[in-house]
């Protein structure tokens, strides 16, 4: 919005000029939602706190050190969603439907989430919505979604999937294209969802992601760069940039409040839009693998759960103590933090192997 009206001036007053670079909004992206959740985040928590008596369910099976969190509110995900959505229509070209996609994708899910969340505070339960109807909600926006992004996209790189550290390999997937990209969304959207179990876990590795995504949307929206670095160019995916550093902000924020001991938690408000969102960027800059890599450690709890139940069915047997992964070193004897600071060091080294494949090719 700022980049539509401030930019006209810039023959006028060459300081506007600035309106014009992706590296000077992203910066404002990322300084304005720090600064709006630091103004909401108090006020909100309060009446967060006021609108939930007893705070997010705690699970009665859970590490024991989790009951002393009993008491702290959840759905802390809609300060993140009001910081990220405001800074990106700021900063952001309005008229770029990238970015409306991704924001629908941001929205919708937070909405699934914000519904779950308030089954869970009603039934006092962590049981909230069933996962087949959370599922088949994720299921119907992804598929929405994945056909917009095919009908934006030039027809060469539409319904493709680039292979990374191969500079020539681009898999024409046709009609799977749908089904593979709502996989991504919705894989993304949960995995990061089941990450989001101790406080500052899953916000610090979902703002690496967001870092990785604003280089990489900047780059593969850029012709120079792409063709330098060999990667296939997609028009207008660079001011997902400026999205990215929104979440970047908004996430800086929440962590502010979320630091030990959390005053609030993002709930699946939060972390169902977050990661929906990533997902979203990484199919529309045709990085969906790279994703993988990069988010490996979302990808490491999730096939925890998935390795834990298929044992438990097969064997009667559990290979972890607790599922997902954080949560079989809590039972093994790591201290909460010591925890959350060792997978903070994963999710750095999946990000730079995940951006070597930029160049590696």
């Amino acid at each position: 919005m700022l980049y539509h009206f401030l930019f006209p001036l810039a023959d006028e007053y060459i300081i506007f000029n600035l309106f014009k670079y992706l590296t000077f909004r992203t910066g404002g992206a990322i300084l304005t939602a720090l600064i709006i959740s630091f103004i909401i985040g108090p006020r909100m928590i309060q009446w967060l706190r006021g609108q939930q008596a007893n705070g997010q369910p705690i699970r009665d099976d859970g590490p024991e050190t989790h009951l002393a969190k009993r008491g702290t509110p959840t759905m802390g995900g809609l300060m993140i969603l009001v910081a990220l959505i405001v800074s990106t229509l700021l900063w952001a070209d309005i008229f770029n439907p990238y970015i409306w996609l991704v924001l629908g994708v941001t929205g919708s899910f937070g909405c699934i989430g914000f519904f779950d969340d308030f089954l869970k505070l009603r039934a006092r339960s962590s049981n909230g919505m069933s996962s087949k109807l959370k599922l088949s909600f994720q299921i119907l926006i992804g598929t929405l979604i994945a056909f917009l992004i095919s009908s934006f996209a030039v027809p060469e790189v539409k319904e493709g999937l680039s292979i990374p550290f191969f500079k020539d390999v681009f898999i024409q997937l046709g009609w799977f294209f749908v089904p593979f990209s709502v996989l991504v969304i919705v894989g993304a959207s949960n995995a990061v969802n089941l990450t989001d179990g101790l406080d500052g876990l899953a916000i610090v590795p979902v703002m690496i992601a967001a870092a990785c995504f604003a280089l990489i949307a900047y780059l593969v929206g850029n012709a120079v760069f792409s063709g330098y670095l060999q990667v296939y160019h997609v028009i207008g995916t660079g001011e997902l940039s400026v999205l990215c550093g929104s979440i970047i902000g908004a996430g800086l924020g929440f962590l502010w409040f979320n630091a030990p001991p959390a005053m609030v938690f993002m709930g699946d408000t939060g972390s169902l839009s977050l990661g929906g969102a990533l997902g979203a960027i990484s199919v529309i800059t045709k990085h969906e693998l790279v994703l993988a890599i990069i988010g490996g450690l979302f990808v490491l709890e999730t096939a925890s759960v998935i390795v834990q139940v298929l044992s438990f069915k097969l064997t009667g047997k559990r290979i972890f103590r607790m599922a997902p992964l954080h949560h079989h070193f809590e039972k093994k004897g790591w201290a909460e933090p010591t925890v959350v600071i060792r997978f903070w060091i994963i999710a750095v080294v999946l990000a730079l192997i995940g951006l070597s494949t930029l160049k590696l090719r």
